[in-house]
Order: C-alpha cells, then structure tokens, then sequence
C-alpha cells in the first residue's frame, strides 16, 4: 500500500465517496470485501509504522463496513502475533453483507468479541476506532457516545478507520461526541469535512490510502472541494522584466485606523508592498500618520477626517483594502461607503464587514470578503456557532448573498466563489490565532491584486501562502507568534526562485 502515500488535493463528501465505492465494486468487479482486505492492509501498515513498539491492540467496533475494517485488521493483528482485543458495541449476529464475512474471517483466528468496558481500554498500547463510518448524520448517543468518551479519556493513541467516529465527514463539525484520534487513514477519498472546522482537531495526522482503485473510477466521480498548498510563485507571478517600474506592479490603498487602533494598518500595508505591489498608500487619521511613516517608510501615509478626503485617493489607486482598524464610528462608516462606490477591485476586512452587515448592500463581483466565523456570523443575520457547524454552507450562502469571492478564516480556511471549486486550506497553525493575522493576510491579496491577479487567484494564492508562512515562522514554537513574524516569509515566497 506504501504507507504514508501522498495526500490527494481532491476532497470528497460523503455521499460522492459512496458512489466511488460503488462504481469500483459494480462496475470495475473490485468486490466489497477486497476494498476491506486492502483498507485493513493499509491500516496495519499504519499501526506498526506508526507505534511500533505496540504489543496490545484494541479494536473498537461497531456494526457496518467501518466495522468490517476493522474486523479485517484484528485478524492481520492476531496473525502477526500481536495481542489484539475486540470490543463490539453491536450484536455479531446483526452483522451482514462484507461486513458479516469479515467477522466470520476475524472469529476463525479465534478472536472473540467483548462487551464494551472502559476498563479493558486500559489494558492497550494503542486504540483502534471502527466505530462509525462516513454516513453518520445524527448525535451519537446512548452507549456509543460513552464508548467514544472512554477512548477519548483513556489517553491512548488512537487511529481512526477512514474517520474519526462521531466527526461529520461533509463539514466536519461534531455529532455530539466524537473520537480524537492521533491519527486517521482516509480511505478511496479523502473527506473534507477532515480539513476545516473541528475536522483538523479531531483527525490528529490524515494519512490516505486509495485501494487501488482505478484512475478510471475518480474520472466518473467529480471532487466537491480542493486541499489548498502553496505553490511556488511563478504559476502566478513570473519574474519581472528588466525595465519594469512601480507603476506596473499596481497601487494599493488601505484605509482604516481609527483612533486608537493605529497597529492593523501598518502591518496590512506592509504585506502588500511586501508581496510586490508597486505603490502602497494608506488613508487613515492624522494622528497616526507617524505611526505609519515610522513602521513603514515606503508607505505615502495620508490623514483624512472625511469620505471627501478620501475621493481622490481612491482615483488613485488600484485595488482597495478597507477595514484594518476601521472601527465602526461614523468615520468608519462614511469612508467604507465612500469606498463601495470604487470601480476597481475591493478587500473587505474586520469592521469593514460589521458595518457591511449592518448597512446591506448589493451582491458584488469585484470584491473579495475575508470574515471570520463571527463576521461571518453577522453577514448572514446568524452566530458563529452556527457558521462552524457547517463552514461549506456558510461559505456558500455569504457568496449567494454578497457575490464576489469569500474566504471564511478559521482551521481550515476556505475560499468559494460562483462556479469554482470550493478550496480548503490545509495549512497554518494555532499560533496564528492572534491579533493581526488577518490584517497580513488582507494585505496579501490586495498585493496580489494590484499585480493583476483576478480576486479569485489571489484569494487563492494569498491564503495558501499565507498559511505556509504562518508554519515557517512557527519553526521555533507556535506560542507567541506574532503577525509581522510572517512578512519575511511572504517575500520570499513571492520571488519565483523562492
């Protein structure tokens, strides 16, 4: 199986991974049970990698095909000599289908199935979870959810057959309790519920295995969403003629810092000019206008009390950054309408979004939103828990209503826009949750943009670069990472040889 194998990009929801599954039994006569030999092959190969000094396995089993892996691999534990226990939270004799054959194959090597006790977990090096599958669409509850709450609180390793039980595979929230596993082996596809919301938590390390099912099957099989890496910058930004000057590379102006919050905007201004963009001016208030020109010299920094100040500005420039500190007093209020009417493209950030909310306004195309879940929240007239309980459908419904491209911040950042392939980002860390982070990352883009990028490809680009520097500049410790700590990552990324 050549575990680990690199992870695929495409993500799959539940329901696409099943019709994969189907077409290799039905139409390319893969049977069932040899997709089960060859997951709980990969699995093994996963467990002894992985903890290799384990004596004692503990499988966790429920009633279906996840159970039917993990049937499979208690054999392939018995037979190469390891102790192995199984725990089967349902009658064996409602078993069925390959499912039913795998237990029969398990029950020949004489392993016995046990009643659930929290006590035997005790007795493991490391935990299995073949509880529940990808169909799982309701609360755990009863007797799984305290089996899933015992493996939870035993503090053994655990690894995850295809998902974490209890995790919805689709959006990757919670179903009441769910498995936090060390590690989970995605099988066929990978899912995206995996990658963003509390997906991230609970998979611990995703490994995949794809079965060998034919290239011919995912062909028939579209993705429903993309993982989202850095690449390197020539796909996007080639490298500069000779005679090129700061007029080509496009004029990006921030406008935010209201008083008493003169910090965002000095970092936003520096990631735009620090990923290439040729001009960056800032509208802000005259007090802070040291505080800029101190921070960042290239900046043209300009004070304006009034939306009518900022008119000639915006004649100016190329794309426009609003938000950073703006605050949401009248001043704030009257330059982002000043700034709606801008013709060019637009990054909404921070208050630029609350006020959004409170105002409306028309569906966009040329701007790029950058909410985060409490944002996100007060765009569509909900809360953040409910945006986190389903980020796909909350992305969705934001691009619905406001148009234009939305990137939804959080683990697992996503980027949608009308008739793209949803992306997931796969990168970044806890130490990025701090102040400023969002700040960088608007500048970014708004960079991108003046170097003609459309919104799409620099939201894109932006996030993903983004999150990989946030992981190089988390090298020394996530905890008190700082938001300026990314900026030399982002110019090194930007330059085709970086």
């Amino acid at each position: 199986m050549n575990i680990p194998s690199p992870l695929p990009t495409t993500l799959y929801r539940a329901a696409s991974v099943r019709e994969l599954d189907r077409i290799a039994i039905e139409d390319f006569s893969i049977p069932g049970i040899e997709l089960m030999e060859r997951a709980s092959t990969a699995a093994y190969e996963v467990l002894r990698l992985r903890w290799p000094d384990a004596r004692r396995v503990t499988v966790v089993a429920g009633a279906g095909n996840n159970a039917g892996d993990g049937f499979i691999l208690a054999r392939f534990i018995r037979q190469a000599g390891l102790e192995v226990r199984l725990i089967c939270l349902s009658s064996p004799a409602k078993l069925c289908g390959d499912a039913r054959t795998a237990y029969e194959g398990m029950a020949a090597e004489g392993i016995v199935s046990e009643e659930f006790m929290a006590a035997s977990l005790a007795e493991a090096d490391v935990l299995v979870d073949a509880l529940l599958g990808t169909g799982l669409s309701r609360p755990v509850d009863g007797a799984w959810a305290a089996a899933i709450e015992a493996m939870n609180e035993s503090a053994l390793p655990i690894l995850a057959l295809d998902i974490p039980s209890g995790l919805h595979s689709d959006n990757g929230s919670v179903l009441g309790v769910a498995v936090r596993a060390t590690a989970t082996i995605s099988f066929i596809g990978l899912k995206q519920g995996l990658y963003t919301g509390l997906g991230r938590e609970y998979a611990g390390d995703i490994l995949f295995a794809g079965l060998k099912v034919p290239a011919a099957v995912y062909e028939r099989v579209g993705a429903d969403a993309r993982r989202l890496r850095y690449t390197a910058s020539s796909d996007f930004l080639p490298l500069r003629p000779r005679t090129a000057h700061k007029g080509h590379h496009g004029h990006v102006l921030v406008v935010g810092g209201e008083l008493g919050y003169p910090g965002a905007v000095p970092l936003a201004a520096e990631a735009a000019a620090r990923v290439g963009a040729g001009l960056v001016s800032v509208a802000t208030r005259p007090a802070h206008v040291p505080i800029v020109s101190a921070l960042c010299p290239e900046v043209m920094a300009r004070g304006i009390e009034s939306a009518a100040e900022l008119i000639p500005l915006l004649a100016k420039a190329t794309v426009v950054l609003v938000g950073p500190g703006l605050g949401q007093t009248p001043w704030g209020r009257a330059l982002l309408s000043a700034a709606l009417d801008f013709r060019g493209p637009l990054v909404l950030d921070a208050d630029a979004l609350n006020l959004l909310a409170a105002m409306g306004t028309e569906p966009q195309d040329n701007w790029v939103l950058t909410p985060h879940p409490g944002e996100a929240g007060r765009l569509l007239g909900s809360s953040s828990a409910s945006v986190q309980a389903d980020r796909f459908s909350a992305a969705g419904e934001l691009v619905t209503r406001y148009g234009g491209v939305c990137v939804l911040k959080g683990s697992g950042t996503l980027v949608l826009k009308e008739n793209e392939l949803p992306q997931v980002c796969s990168d970044g860390n806890p130490g990025m949750a701090s102040g400023g982070m969002g700040d960088v990352l608007g500048g970014a883009i708004a960079g991108l943009i003046a170097q003609r990028l459309n919104p799409w490809q620099a939201a894109c680009f932006g996030v993903a670069m983004h999150a990989r520097a946030g992981d190089l500049a988390a090298a020394n410790g996530e905890r008190g990472l700082l938001a300026r700590d990314l900026i030399p990552h982002l110019r090194t990324m930007v330059n085709p040889a970086g």
